[in-house]
């Protein structure tokens, strides 16, 4: 419901509501009681207060909703400041940059805040007047200021400086004015300043027209019943607050409560207290909160985990709360009158495409979108949209296409039902070898880590790159809540930060803990990664990064495990040397803990074998020997004994011993080996992980003949390590007929196989497999290890098919990237012997025919191989549906990202592990 108004300014807005019975609460820092102010007792505030300040040509800050009408009805353009923040470098900065911007506007403010914030002014014209002797008000001080300080800067509509003479007076100080004209503020109803979070404040001209049109859009596109109470903890300094719910809620006569964030910091449950409803102030437990009036709860500024909307709504409707949408994602800008966009139908539809991030849903009347074909940024038109930034004409240009499109500078795309989802910012995104990153997706992964010492929404990812380098460096920076000089809380979070990203991308990270205070936040409460990014690299964080390295010396002399003997020391500096490990690994430390990949075990490979002289160390010897001091121990008996494999073949693998969940189970690809599962071991430190690896990999081993023997092994391997289910099975690409073997064999003697997955494979395998030879299999394998690309290994096959086994081998690694075979120790027979291992694998499957059914099955899919489908929707409907007819009950599909050989990779296994995990916890596990 949307008041009905004469006129298009503000003004009109105020008279009309002041003729109304509705007001606002109004809560003060501590724990008085709040204040209640009228809309009649605000306009009668401020037009006497309007007097005053068409007198000064100025605007006083009182309390920021009071003096925001006065300078509205006094005809002048306010514009409060964003946050100031505490260090005097960065608060003189953001002072200069306003009076610059704002072209030496006069600053009132109280005195007390004159005196600690205003202490070393020298630029502005700043008076402070005690408002009780003006005014003559019967009020206390201000009830609302949500940032401790706004600075106000008034401009009537034809502002000038009166001066006899091109001089004057400022602060004792004599200025010349030769500057250009001001521009015009004809039209103008305020001055919103953004928050600065990507560079310096700009000043967004917003005219009265334009709120009005984004109130109204906002009132169409999600209603509020006639007096409905409206909560807000945002500073008035930012748009959300004072347009979206200031002035929206005036425009649909709503009762206001605002309330400082602090407050609901402090105590979260107080924000449920107030939301049952205003007079619940004694509520003190869950029980007694009662959410039947709350519509909506608008969340915006930052990607909204959708894991988290779930549970969030599931606890809002056991509350009260009367629909399963209450949840409103929101985009919005401060040039946008604040949210444009918002989603009305969050988690439902963004559970049903399983998103990771909540989709951010559609217009508003009054706005349009679009996304720019050439760099994928979202674009905005319509009469909700700025035209100008103030003092500002190259920002302007800039902010804008031919076409008059108002460009956001977000990456986004637009789904077929006009839904809006974000991807980052354009000028954010991280260069790690070529992939790109974007830092909010970094961010998400550490605060899912849940890292102990490491506050909450206090962390920040950039990237930057030196002169002439080719990837970014990942910088980290986050609050702590450890005390400074607690080294083994540190080194922890430390720990946990490396092993999150390692794995996540693949890159170890440069981490630098703050105290609370030295990361400033923006009215939203916002971090800026462009701020920081400045501070670190301009040596203002050098107090703090000395101390870091002290404590983490302080640490590695109090509890590293050092090593015993010579050999001990001597593989400690092998990994010192590979640069693989974190940096207090002692040698008790479980290296796969710290973010090992598979191509750094074969770096471990191949250095231990150099620097003990021994001719072949198995990777199955490194898996089960995962602490520096077990495998010297393991090395030792292999020099011992002259032989680095005793023929005792054991198909299991350990990834992760530990754990209460139930153990999940994982059948190795086509090429036998199950290194590709590494990159899902830390994600899973509460359930155990095996991986089988097929027969014939080490020497003396002579490979699988046919299916029944390979299922048979695994089968008998696992009911060793496991004697009683439920089992959870997963295969990836080929593995995954043998996990529906296995778990046919697994129900067939009675045992509930709970979790069968699926990485991406169809039922009907063998004409695929005939499809490949042993030259197709030796370049999969090449292409998985990188020493050649895809498109040269799709060039080569035709050329090396016709050449014996062996010259292929030659051909191949003659041309293959030298300096990687030798750091993964492939060598021509080990090539050979893999190659050879793989194509006994690839015969198996060529007479393949799957029958029979399980209970279930959970099939994750992503784009096919080329020659497979031509997409993943077709790839599912034409190969991955037939897996219904081997189902008794319930088959599911997850979509994750990549291609076949890529969706476990690093780039994408953060999502896909958090898929995984959604799967098994659908299915009870």
């Amino acid at each position: 419901m949307s008041l009905s108004i004469d006129g298009t300014r503000l003004e009109c807005l105020l008279e009309k509501c002041a003729e109304g019975n509705v007001g606002m609460i109004l809560y003060k820092e501590g724990n008085e009681r709040p204040e209640y102010l009228s809309y009649r007792e605000l306009r009668n505030l401020a037009a006497a207060r309007a007097n005053y300040l068409r007198c000064h040509h100025n605007m006083s800050h009182r309390q920021n909703i009071e003096w925001f009408w006065t300078a509205i009805l006094a005809n002048c353009v306010p514009a409060m400041s964003t946050p100031i923040v505490k260090n005097s470098e960065g608060r003189m900065s953001h002072l200069a940059h306003l009076h610059q911007l704002l072209l030496d506007p006069l600053v009132v403010t109280t005195q007390d805040l004159a005196d600690s914030d205003f202490a070393d002014n020298k630029l502005f014209q700043l008076v402070s007047i005690p408002e009780m002797e003006v005014f003559h008000f019967k009020e206390k001080r201000p009830t609302f200021a949500a940032t401790g300080l706004q600075i106000s800067s008034g401009m009537t509509q034809n502002r000038k400086h009166h001066r006899d003479d091109e001089n004057v007076q400022v602060n004792n100080t004599t200025k010349k004015f030769n500057e250009p004209p001001a521009p015009p503020t004809e039209g103008i109803a305020a001055l919103m300043l953004t928050s600065g979070s990507t560079g310096s404040a700009k000043a967004v001209c917003l005219t009265h027209e334009q709120i009005l049109t984004a109130c109204k859009g906002k009132l169409l596109h999600m209603p509020l019943p006639k007096e409905a109470t409206i909560l807000n903890w945002i500073g008035l300094d930012h748009v959300g607050s004072l347009i979206e719910l200031h002035i929206t809620g005036m425009l649909a006569e709503c009762t206001q409560v605002h309330v400082f964030a602090a407050r609901m910091v402090a105590d979260p449950l107080d924000f449920l207290r107030l939301l049952s409803f205003h007079h619940a102030a004694a509520v003190v437990d869950t029980a007694d909160i009662d959410l039947h009036s709350l519509l909506y709860l608008v969340s915006g500024g930052q990607p909204n985990d959708v894991n988290t909307c779930v549970e969030i709504s599931k606890h809002l409707r056991k509350l009260g709360a009367p629909n399963s949408n209450t949840v409103t994602p929101g985009f919005g800008m401060t040039e946008t009158c604040a949210g444009v966009v918002y989603s009305r139908t969050c988690p439902e539809s963004d559970v049903r495409v399983e998103a990771e991030f909540a989709g951010l849903g559609t217009c508003v009347p009054g706005i349009e979108m679009r996304i720019n074909a050439d760099d994928g940024v979202l674009e905005l038109h319509g009469p909700i949209v700025f035209q100008q930034y103030f003092n500002n004409t190259k920002a302007t240009q800039e902010a804008f296409t031919h076409d008059g499109w108002f460009r956001t500078g977000d990456t986004a795309t637009i789904e077929i039902d006009g839904t809006l989802r974000l991807v980052g910012r354009s000028k954010e995104h991280i260069n790690i070898n070529g992939v790109k990153y974007l830092p909010h997706e970094l961010e998400v992964a550490l605060e899912h880590a849940n890292i102990p010492g490491v506050a909450r929404s206090s962390i920040l990812c950039f990237g930057h790159s030196a002169q002439d380098a080719s990837t970014d460096e990942v910088y980290i920076v986050y609050i702590h809540e450890y005390d400074e000089r607690d080294c083994h809380a540190r080194m922890e979070a430390l720990r946990m930060i490396l092993r999150t990203i390692l794995l996540f991308a693949g890159v170890r990270p440069r981490i630098l803990p703050l105290p609370p205070g030295r990361l400033n936040r923006t009215t939203l409460g916002k971090l800026s990664r462009t701020k920081a990014r400045a501070s670190l690299l301009s040596g203002e964080y050098q107090d703090l990064i000395d101390i870091d390295s002290e404590m983490i010396q302080v640490y590695q002399e109090q509890y590293t495990i050092k090593p015993r003997n010579e050999t001990e020391q001597q593989l400690m500096q092998v990994f010192r040397d590979l640069d693989v490990g974190s940096l207090d690994m002692g040698v008790d430390t479980p290296f796969l803990d710290t973010g090992v990949s598979s191509v750094d075990l074969i770096r471990i490979k191949r250095g231990a074998e150099q620097a003990f002289g021994i001719n072949s160390i198995q990777i199955i010897t490194i898996m089960n020997n995962t602490t520096i001091r077990t495998l010297a121990a393991a090395i030792e008996d292999m020099q011992a004994a002259q032989n680095g494999f005793d023929g005792t073949y054991n198909p299991i693998i350990t990834l992760q011993p530990s754990g209460t969940k139930t153990p999940l189970w994982l059948i190795h690809p086509e090429i036998g080996e199950m290194l590709v599962f590494l990159g899902l071991v830390q994600y899973f430190p509460d359930r155990p992980l095996y991986a089988m690896r097929a027969r014939g990999l080490n020497p003396g081993e002579v490979p699988f003949c046919d299916l029944k023997e390979i299922t048979s092994c695994y089968h008998s391997a696992i009911k060793e390590r496991q004697p009683l289910g439920p089992y959870a099975i997963a295969g990836y690409s080929y593995g995954s007929m043998l996990a529906f073997e296995i778990a046919k064999i697994l129900e067939s003697e009675g045992d509930r196989v709970q979790f069968l997955g699926s990485f991406n494979l169809p039922p009907h395998i063998k004409a695929r497999m005939r499809r490949l030879d042993w030259t197709s299999g030796m370049l999969h394998i090449a292409h998985f290890c990188g020493i050649i690309t895809e498109p040269r290994s799709e060039e080569l096959v035709h050329q090396l098919r016709p050449l014996p086994h062996e010259d292929q081998v030659v051909r191949l690694l003659a041309e293959s990237d030298q300096e990687r075979c030798f750091e993964l120790a492939l060598t021509h027979a080990g090539l050979q012997n893999w190659t050879d291992v793989s194509w006994s694998l690839q015969k198996i499957g060529w007479y393949y025919e799957p029958s029979g059914k399980v209970s279930n099955m959970d099939i994750f899919y992503c784009q096919s191989l080329r020659d497979v489908a031509s997409s993943r929707e077709a790839y599912r409907a034409e190969h991955l549906n037939k897996w219904v007819n081997f189902i008794r009950d319930d088959l599911k599909f997850w979509e994750v990202d990549g291609q076949h050989y890529t969706m476990i990779g690093p780039q994408h296994v953060s999502k896909f592990q958090q898929i995984l995990k959604n799967a098994l916890t659908a299915r009870g596990l």
